[in-house]
């Protein structure tokens, strides 16, 4: 006899049916996604370096508001300083676990998704204590040479290029780039391939699957990475992993850690140095300040240019764990919910002169590294990098300055999660 034969014959009908539709709706794949919908872009848009007015229009309205929904998934923006730093500091009513929206389909090892910015404890709090040990500041002082060094030598060879160089190239991509090789001990040859595929992955405007076929190809890279150095490991961070905790992770996790590192340590890092270096053309008082020699100064103006540019527009998205109550609105389970960090960033509820770039602003604790449990690790070693590198420039040539007129030859990103530029022709000297 069948198990639901005692079950009468309609609702027995209705279950099948309903049995039938769930098998017949594959589970969500942002993989697919051709294009992010118009109404939703918003927070990753801005005019040169600001965010299109509506995202400040939206906060003043109300810093939490349900945008619309994708692949069935409500999507909620919040864009508020105090909204977003509950937010980010809450891991029990929200994961970053996103495997779900990975559709059913079978995947290769390097197609997964994870990391430390999208996997929840126990597995985040034992990826993150494999690696923070690493960037302490006692640890990093190591690389204090390595840094001044590479700066150095990017400014010679701006030098060598002048008098009008492209400082996106030559400075903002190159300095952090080859900060990063060295530490992970991975070979600068893989330059341009991954200076392209970095861009490639924080690019929504075709939609998910140009990006996560950019982070498979990094990702695919590093898992192979790790597999040769537990043959051979090298000097670089991967190798100390592998020789140190290589019997505790497997290949996937350590590349995974490794690509995170990678991706984290030069992305940012070079948007922020082109950015900056746009911005300072047009900030006289704080490029002189960073020639000052005074530490003080130069951690107010790297702290500013960090609250004001903010490249990394929104962090990784949160997934409701339940139906929650968040600042008067009813977040059901399942729900998405995005923190603009730029939003936050300049929320005249908390910083005093939100759309300027103002010294003044410098206290105000901006999000430029996330917040919380996911909050960026290498964020010391990013300013490192960027005082070594922007007092180098403003010190070896005083009278940078913009070698156009024309902001649209820039080439600033559209519908980038990591906002930057493409192209920043400056002239060295008057």
């Amino acid at each position: 006899m069948s198990s639901m034969s005692w079950v009468p014959a309609p609702l027995r009908r209705r279950v099948l049916r309903l049995a039938m539709r769930r098998q017949a709706s594959p589970l969500p794949d942002i993989t697919t996604l051709k294009r992010v919908p118009e109404h939703l872009t918003f927070p990753l848009r801005r005019h040169a370096i600001d965010p299109v007015p509506q995202l400040a229009e939206q906060r003043a309205e109300d810093p939490v508001t349900l945008l619309g929904s994708v692949l069935g998934l409500d999507i909620w923006l919040v864009s508020g300083h105090e909204e977003a730093r509950r937010v980010l500091a809450d891991s029990s009513s929200y994961s970053n676990d996103m495997r779900h929206l990975l559709g059913s389909r079978s995947r290769s090892d390097a197609e997964g998704i994870g990391g430390l910015g999208m996997t929840d404890p126990p597995d985040h709090t034992r990826l993150r204590g494999l690696l923070t040990p690493e960037f302490t500041m006692r640890r990093l002082r190591r690389l204090d040479e390595l840094i001044d060094r590479i700066v150095a030598d990017a400014l010679d060879r701006l030098e060598e290029k002048g008098p009008v160089v492209d400082l996106v190239e030559n400075f903002g991509f190159d300095i952090p780039f080859r900060v990063i090789c060295e530490l992970l001990g991975m070979p600068e040859e893989v330059r341009d391939e991954f200076h392209d595929l970095g861009v490639a992955r924080f690019d929504v405007s075709q939609g998910g699957g140009s990006a996560f076929g950019a982070a498979t190809e990094t990702r695919s890279f590093l898992i192979d990475m790790v597999r040769r150095e537990r043959a051979d490991p090298g000097d670089g961070l991967i190798g100390e992993l592998v020789r140190t905790k290589g019997d505790e992770y497997d290949d996937v996790e350590l590349g995974g850690l490794a690509d995170g590192v990678f991706l984290g340590g030069y992305e940012t890092s070079a948007s922020m140095l082109s950015m900056g270096a746009y911005v300072l053309t047009q900030q006289p008082a704080a490029y002189a300040a960073l020639r000052s020699g005074d530490r003080g100064q130069i951690d107010v103006v790297v702290e500013e240019l960090l609250r004001y540019l903010c490249p990394v527009q929104i962090a990784f998205p949160r997934f409701a764990r339940e139906d929650h109550d968040l600042f008067g609105h009813r977040v059901k389970k399942g729900a998405v919910v995005v923190v603009s960090l730029t939003g936050a960033n300049r929320d005249p509820q908390a910083v005093p002169h939100p759309e300027q770039f103002d010294l003044r602003n410098a206290d105000t604790q901006h999000f430029a590294f996330g917040h919380g449990l996911h909050r960026c690790v290498g964020a010391e070693l990013a300013r490192m990098e960027l005082r070594a590198a922007l007092t180098g420039l403003a010190t070896r040539f005083p009278g940078l300055a913009l070698a156009t007129e024309d902001v649209a030859e820039l080439g600033f990103r559209d519908l980038s999660i990591v906002y930057s530029l493409d192209r920043l022709p400056v002239r060295l000297r008057p």
